[in-house]
């Protein structure tokens, strides 16, 4: 990156990145990999074995891990609900990194059209939705089916306009029971990579700028993602 143009290099093609305030720094946004870790319903809990470990005397200290591939923060690629989409090891580079906007949605239920047409959301945009996902207190162990998710109506309004990419604060974009599959399927088949398992406590409403890379698992569906933003000029919590 340069910091002299505010350009950064994406697969051979110059994406531009507003220049941030001097004060502005990285926030990590995703979800720390952990045993505690709550898995969706049905999937596999996340769990990390330590096979040897200096402190008992081994020669180095090597752990093994299991999980699912939509575990914490993860991008949903297109095969997750496409038989013919692509997978994740597929990921444009460009699609996930690059300038962004956190959008604060009002409704504590769900992400309507109605609500976004108000955001005047412009073609090509990384868009992330920060919603009482991020600040609702949990107990420990147990999931919520009545996280805030995007409707189907809201997934035809974002494909309609064109973006690049949305990611959410919630286990997914799409509501718990009906509509989970439409709206994935409308997203992906519009070419929109979906980022999940956002954590935007820390994260103010407004322009940023996004890194958000999953792991290059070969034909997966998904895989678990490291998510960092820098928030820049008019951002608000």
């Amino acid at each position: 990156m340069s910091s002299a143009t505010g350009l950064v290099r994406v697969d051979g093609e110059l994406d531009s990145w507003h220049c941030s305030p001097p004060m502005a720094h990285w926030i990590d946004v995703s979800l720390p990999l952990n045993d505690g870790l709550v898995p969706w319903p049905g999937d596999p809990p996340f769990r990390v074995k330590r096979v040897t470990d200096v402190a008992r005397g081994d020669f180095c200290t090597f752990s093994t891990l299991s999980m699912s591939a939509h575990a914490g923060t993860h991008i949903d690629a297109p095969l997750h609900f496409l038989s013919r989409g692509r997978a994740v090891d597929a990921l444009p580079l460009d699609a996930t990194v690059g300038p962004a906007r956190v959008i604060a949605i009002r409704s504590k239920t769900v992400i309507d059209a109605g609500e976004l047409r108000e955001h005047r959301i412009r073609p090509g945009e990384r868009i992330l939705f920060k919603t009482r996902n991020s600040t609702r207190r949990r107990p420990a162990g147990k999931f919520y089916k009545d996280y805030v998710a995007v409707l189907p109506d809201a997934a035809q309004y974002l494909a309609s306009r064109g973006i690049r990419a949305v990611g959410i604060d919630g286990p997914s974009i799409g509501p718990y029971n009906e509509g989970l599959a439409e709206t994935h399927r409308v997203l992906l088949g519009a070419g929109i990579w979906v980022i999940e398992g956002l954590d935007f406590r820390r994260a103010p409403a407004g322009p940023c700028d996004l890194i958000c890379l999953p792991l290059r698992i070969v034909g997966a569906d998904g895989a678990p993602a490291r998510a960092i933003l820098r928030p820049r000029g008019r951002s608000r919590i």
